[in-house]
C-alpha cells in the first residue's frame, strides 16, 4: 500500500510543473497613460523629419507622464503595461524605429526608477529640500506664456536637477525618465497654475505647440491693448470716410437711376410702336383680356413657365384663347414681349402657333401688362399626353403625325424664313396639339436669328436640361443642328414614353438619349418604342424613327442631318438608303469600365445595324445636295 502511494505522489510530482507550463502567458495591461490629452498638440504643423519626430514623441511622454503623476502621485506606470502601441497610434505621423528616438524598451524605462530610486511624489519630495520646492513653486506658479517668466521657471528647474538629482545618480542621462526630465515632470503635476496640459505650460516645460485658440482665462499683454484701441481708431476714421463717399455715391446713382428710367420708358415706347408698326395683329384692351379669363383666376391657369402664366380665355365672339401674360416689368422684360411678338408674328406655317393679337396696357393697381393671344389648343401640349395622368395612349399613326409635324415646322423656321430661326427650347411642352393632333411649335421667347453667312452664334446658354446640344450646353456654339438635337430628344420621347432626363439616387441621372443610343448599338433599336403601344406600327417604319432620333441626338453636331433631311426621312413610306450613324464618342462622365471596353473593343465600325436588317441609311435629294453627316 506504501509502494502504490509513494510511485503516486512521484507522478504528480513529475506532471504538476507541466501543467503550470502549460498555462497561456498573461496578457499585458492596458497603458495608464492618458493619450487623449496629446490632441490639442497635434495641430499642423507637425513634424516632418526624424529627428523632429522623435524630439516630439519624447516630450508627448514627458507631460503625460506629468499627467499621470498628478493624477496618482506616481512617476512610474506599471511593469505589465504596455506604452509604446498606443503611442505610435495617438500621433499622427509614422515614428522612426524606436531604437533612433531612444524609446527603445520605454515601457521598462516608464516602470522602472529612471533617477536615483525615485517613484513617487514623495519620494521626489524626500529627495529634493522644502526650500528647493518652494523656489519651484514660486516660479513655476504663474502664467507661463510670456517667455521671461518661463525662462525663470525652466531656470529654477535644471538647478533642482543639478544640485539634488544628478550628484550620484548612475541614470542620471535616461532621456526618457532621466534625472534631468523629473523636476520638469514634477513642475508640470504640482507647481503648474492650470495644469502639464495647459498650453502655455505644454509649449514652456515640453515644448509642444497647441492650436491657435486662445487658452481659457489666459490675460492679455498690455501693449495688446494699445494696438486694439488704435486699430478700433482706424477703422473709425475708414468709417467716417466711407459714410461720405456713399453718401455722395447715394446721390449720383439715385441721378443715374433717374436717367436709366428716363430711358428704358423710351425703349418701352419704341418698342411697342415697333409692334404696331411691322405686325396687323389686334390689339387687345386690358378690359378684354380681363373678362375673357375671369379675371385672371387661378384655375384659368393652364400652364407656368418661365416669363409668366398662361391662361384660358374666351372673347366677346365665342372664340377659345390661351392668353400668355408676362411678368411685371422691366426694360429687359418690354424687349422679350416685343421680340416673341415680332418673331410669331413674322411666321406663318400650319405646324406653327398662330398669334392673334397682343396686349399692352399700364394700369395704377398693377402696373405695366404684356399680353399675347393665341388660338387655344383643346388637346394641351405633347407633355401631357406623354407624361400627365395614366399611361400614354397614343396609337401609332397619331405618334407619326406629330413627329413629322414638328419636323415641319423647324423645317419652316430653319429654312423657310429669311434670316433663319433658331427655336432653342424645343420640348414636348412647347409642342401644342390642336384638335385633329396636328403638332404646333409654340413659344418662341427664346428664338434667335441666324444671319446668313454665320456659322454659328455664340450666345448665354438657355433652354431644358435634357433637351440641350453639347455644343451648346459646353460652349455656348448656338446653330441650327441644337434645333436637330433638342428635335431628337422629343422624338426619342414620343416613341419610347420616357422622359428626356430623371435624377436618380445616390446622385446618378437617366438621360434618354445616351440609353436609346446604347440600345440602338447593340441591334436593339425595337426596345426603345414603347411595350404595349396601341396600334403599333409597321416595324421597319417604326424602326426608322428611332434610328433617326438617335441620329439627331449625336454629340457630333456635323454628324446631325439638317430638319429638311429630317423631314423627307420621315415622310418617305420606306427606307430609301443607307443610314451611316457614326460611332458616339464616350461621355465626359464615362466610367472606367466604359472607358476599358472602349479601348479594348475591335468590333465597333460606325455602321449600326438593326435585328431586322433595316441598314442605316442618308438620304440624298435629286434636286438638291443638302449637307450629309460623315462617318467618323
Amino acid at each position: 500500500m506504501s509502494r502504490r502511494l509513494s510511485l503516486l505522489l512521484l507522478a504528480f510530482s513529475i506532471l504538476f510543473p507541466a501543467t503550470l507550463l502549460a498555462q497561456p502567458p498573461t496578457a499585458p495591461q492596458q497603458c495608464p497613460l492618458n493619450f487623449t490629452a496629446l490632441r490639442p498638440f497635434l495641430a499642423p504643423p507637425l513634424p516632418s523629419d526624424d529627428a523632429s519626430r522623435c524630439a516630439f514623441a519624447l516630450q508627448s511622454v514627458r507631460l503625460l507622464l506629468s499627467l499621470h503623476l498628478a493624477a496618482t502621485g506616481s512617476f512610474l506606470v506599471p511593469a505589465s503595461s504596455s506604452c509604446l502601441p498606443p503611442l505610435r497610434d495617438a500621433l499622427p505621423f509614422p515614428l522612426p524605429p524606436p531604437d533612433a528616438c531612444g524609446l527603445a524598451g520605454i515601457d521598462a524605462l516608464l516602470s522602472a526608477p529612471g533617477c536615483a530610486n525615485i517613484s513617487t511624489r514623495a519620494e521626489f519630495d524626500a529627495r529634493v529640500p522644502a526650500s528647493a520646492r518652494r523656489d519651484i513653486n514660486a516660479s513655476c506658479d504663474r502664467e507661463l506664456g510670456a517667455v521671461p517668466v518661463c525662462t525663470t521657471c525652466t531656470t529654477s528647474l535644471s538647478k533642482t536637477a543639478a544640485a539634488y538629482l544628478l550628484p550620484g545618480s548612475p541614470d542620471g542621462g535616461n532621456n526618457v525618465t532621466g534625472c534631468v526630465q523629473y523636476p520638469f515632470i514634477y513642475a508640470g503635476a504640482a507647481a503648474s497654475l492650470r495644469g502639464p496640459d495647459d498650453p502655455d505650460t505644454a509649449d514652456c516645460l515640453y515644448l509642444l505647440k497647441a492650436n491657435s485658440e486662445p487658452s481659457k482665462g489666459s490675460g492679455a499683454p498690455a501693449w495688446l491693448y494699445g494696438v486694439v484701441f488704435g486699430c478700433l481708431a482706424f477703422v473709425l476714421l475708414v468709417a467716417a470716410a466711407a459714410a461720405s463717399c456713399f453718401f455722395v455715391w447715394r446721390r449720383r446713382r439715385r441721378a443715374a437711376a433717374a436717367a436709366l428710367a428716363a430711358d428704358s420708358r423710351s425703349k418701352r415706347s419704341h418698342a411697342m410702336e415697333s409692334i404696331t408698326a411691322s405686325t396687323t395683329l389686334l390689339k387687345f384692351t386690358y378690359d378684354d383680356i380681363k373678362m375673357a379669363t375671369g379675371s385672371f383666376a387661378r384655375d384659368s391657369i393652364i400652364g407656368r413657365g418661365g416669363f409668366g402664366n398662361v391662361y384660358k380665355g374666351v372673347l366677346p365672339d365665342g372664340a377659345e384663347v390661351a392668353v400668355k401674360r408676362f411678368k411685371n416689368c422691366s426694360a429687359a422684360g418690354d424687349a422679350a414681349f416685343a421680340h416673341e411678338v415680332e418673331v410669331v408674328a413674322s411666321v406663318r406655317h400650319v405646324n406653327l402657333v398662330a398669334l392673334r393679337g397682343y396686349c399692352i396696357a399700364a394700369t395704377q393697381r398693377e402696373g405695366h401688362q404684356r399680353m399675347i393671344v393665341c388660338d387655344l389648343m383643346h388637346n394641351g401640349s405633347l407633355h401631357d399626353h406623354l407624361f400627365g395622368a395614366g399611361e400614354c395612349q397614343m396609337a401609332w399613326p397619331v405618334r407619326q403625325r406629330i413627329a413629322i409635324g414638328m419636323a415641319r415646322g423647324l423645317s419652316y423656321l430653319h429654312r423657310g424664313t429669311q434670316p433663319a430661326i433658331i427655336h432653342r427650347d424645343i420640348k414636348a411642352s412647347n409642342i401644342l396639339l390642336d384638335d385633329d393632333f396636328e403638332a404646333k411649335v409654340a413659344d418662341f421667347g427664346l428664338a434667335k436669328f441666324a444671319p446668313e453667312g454665320m456659322t454659328h452664334v455664340s450666345t448665354r446658354v438657355a433652354g431644358t436640361m435634357g433637351y440641350v446640344a453639347p455644343e451648346y450646353a459646353l460652349y455656348g456654339q448656338l446653330t441650327e443642328k441644337s434645333d436637330v438635337y433638342s428635335f431628337g430628344v422629343v422624338l426619342l420621347e414620343l416613341m419610347s414614353g420616357k422622359r428626356a432626363f430623371m435624377s436618380l439616387s445616390e446622385g446618378e441621372s437617366f438621360v434618354l438619349a445616351d440609353w436609346a443610343w446604347s440600345l440602338v448599338r447593340r441591334g436593339k433599336t425595337l426596345d426603345v418604342i414603347q411595350e404595349g403601344m396601341a396600334e403599333p406600327g409597321p416595324t421597319k417604319v417604326m424602326e426608322k424613327y428611332v434610328l433617326v432620333a438617335a441620329l439627331c441626338t449625336h454629340p457630333q453636331l456635323h454628324a446631325r442631318p439638317t430638319m429638311e433631311q429630317v423631314v423627307k426621312i420621315l415622310e418617305a413610306d420606306s427606307a430609301p438608303g443607307p443610314l451611316i450613324i457614326p460611332d458616339r464618342p464616350l461621355p465626359v462622365v464615362a466610367n472606367l469600365a466604359d472607358i476599358e471596353r472602349s479601348v479594348s473593343s475591335s468590333t465597333g465600325s460606325g455602321q449600326l445595324f438593326s435585328p431586322s436588317g433595316f441598314r442605316s441609311f442618308i438620304h440624298r435629294d435629286e434636286d438638291a445636295t443638302p449637307e450629309s453627316p460623315k462617318e467618323t
